[in-house]
């Protein structure tokens, strides 16, 4: 089942036609023609749109077709504690570290808040823009 088929899915469940389904997530018509023929692929701002709308949508489900689709409510609760959606409850922490010359522009010694690892334990940093955008951060070895 390739993605064109999982968006039908997931338009039936909603009882929504492309139309209806470009207005909810707010794109072009046109993208979820092209979409539902094949002729584009989605991109990281129309997934994020989906899965922000519809809780109900499992991002390795839409992407790949692994998991399931519908998310029982359990799995919608899990789904809003990822990673992703605790940036904020991070930013209200008062958890400090020394910015690295190499992952971040030198601009003061002052410290930013972030989970406790060591330097050793971070591989890539990624920093994902509400555009779709996105900066990624790679360790010099």
């Amino acid at each position: 089942m390739d993605i064109s088929e999982r968006l039908k899915i997931l338009m039936d469940y909603y009882e929504l036609t492309p139309s209806g389904l470009a207005d909810q997530i707010d794109v072009q018509r046109s993208s979820i023609s092209h979409l539902i023929s094949g002729r584009n692929k989605p991109s990281l701002d129309f997934v994020m749109k989906i899965l922000e709308t519809f809780p109900e949508v499992d991002l390795y489900w839409f992407v790949n077709g692994t998991g399931e689709f519908p998310l029982n409510e359990k799995k919608i609760s899990e789904k809003s504690n990822t990673q992703f959606s605790t940036i904020e409850n991070l930013e209200q922490q008062k958890l400090e570290f020394p910015l690295e010359n190499n992952l971040m522009p030198p601009t003061s010694q002052e410290t930013t808040p972030i989970l406790n690892f060591n330097q050793e334990d971070i591989d890539q940093i990624v920093i994902f823009y509400k555009n779709g955008l996105f900066k990624n951060y790679n360790q010099k070895k």
